[in-house]
């Protein structure tokens, strides 16, 4: 990837990587180990973004 990005394409970039977050403790916690995986997760090598 190019090391300069246009601001647009960089914004995109940095919410996929927010939402790129794992579930939060409390949430396990809260819903007693039921709600344990992100469905929206995704991994850098195997998923690719298009963006």
């Amino acid at each position: 990837m190019a090391r300069n990005k246009p601001f647009p394409k960089k914004r995109r970039l940095i919410k996929a990587t927010k939402q790129n977050s794992a579930v939060p403790a409390w949430v396990i916690a809260k819903t007693q180990g039921k709600v344990r995986t992100h469905p929206k997760r995704r991994h850098w090598r195997r998923n690719r973004l298009k963006i």
